[in-house]
């Protein structure tokens, strides 16, 4: 069974949200890279969202531009970054795991290419963030040759035609914005969304996940009662790797109980 598909129906029967942290792979270094990963799922999250580092991230805000000039820094490479994505494929075979990244990446190995590579991780799902769905059909042609979902996002000024081209033709999961702008916790998520996930349930859409500015237990909890399947965190997630630069078993502590806290946040009562 499809990987995203069988973890939403666990939490169903547990009666949770899905809680999935972002970070970027390769952040700080390979090494340590793997063992916040690791920390991340130990710690509860139900899946993960990680990007490749890409050197001029669009929609990114500060915090996760810095990450990844980090792990570019580190020396991360894609093809490292598939490396890593295996190892953590073979160790946790039941996680859904998403990419969130950039067209010109995916341009750079070939279209075709990107995404056999990606089957061959074990990748579920892959979000191009500069691609909207309109322009995607390359894109989607290829994600489902290698049984890969593609995800799109639903803006939060979508209207009912965005909303339906969404609702067909992503997989997986359906990425809703809970604001326009650049990623971050800078600016705190708005929650304005329950018209925007009725229309993407009337149209089918895979379960939504709400993104940006998430980084409080509150904000999970919100997400959910407004009908949200989960939400996903990046910006508050990687600001704890970079508060914590020169102190690896703080950073690893902290980020396990920021996880433990956010999904803790989705068990409704």
């Amino acid at each position: 069974m499809d990987r995203y598909q069988a973890q939403f129906e666990r939490l169903a029967e547990k009666n949770e949200g899905a809680f999935v942290p972002f970070v970027t792979i390769g952040d700080p270094d390979p090494e340590l890279s793997l063992k916040i990963i690791d920390t991340l799922i130990e710690s509860g999250a139900d899946a993960l969202e990680l990007g490749i580092p890409f050197s001029d991230p669009l929609a990114d805000g500060p915090t996760i531009q810095g990450a990844t000039i980090r792990a570019l820094d580190a020396g991360t490479t894609p093809a490292i970054c598939f490396e890593l994505l295996t190892k953590v494929r073979r160790k946790y075979p039941q996680v859904p795991i998403g990419l969130l990244m950039y067209a010109n990446l995916v341009f750079a190995s070939g279209i075709e290419n990107f995404y056999q590579k990606c089957a061959e991780a074990g990748v579920d799902s892959v979000l191009v963030a500069d691609v909207p769905v309109k322009e995607s059909e390359e894109f989607r042609a290829a994600a489902e040759k290698y049984g890969i979902h593609p995800i799109f996002i639903a803006p939060p000024n979508a209207n009912e035609a965005t909303l339906k081209t969404v609702s067909d033709y992503s997989g997986g999961y359906t990425y809703l914005l809970s604001r326009a702008g650049v990623t971050g916790t800078e600016t705190q998520a708005g929650m304005p969304i329950t018209h925007l996930l009725e229309s993407l349930k009337a149209h089918n859409a895979p379960p939504a996940l709400l993104g940006f500015g998430i980084s409080e237990p509150q904000q999970v909890k919100d997400a959910l009662q407004a009908g949200a399947a989960g939400a996903i965190s990046g910006s508050a997630v990687v600001k704890i790797i970079e508060k914590n630069l020169g102190d690896e078993q703080m950073m690893l502590g902290e980020l396990g109980q920021f996880i433990s806290s956010m999904k803790a946040a989705t068990r409704r009562s």
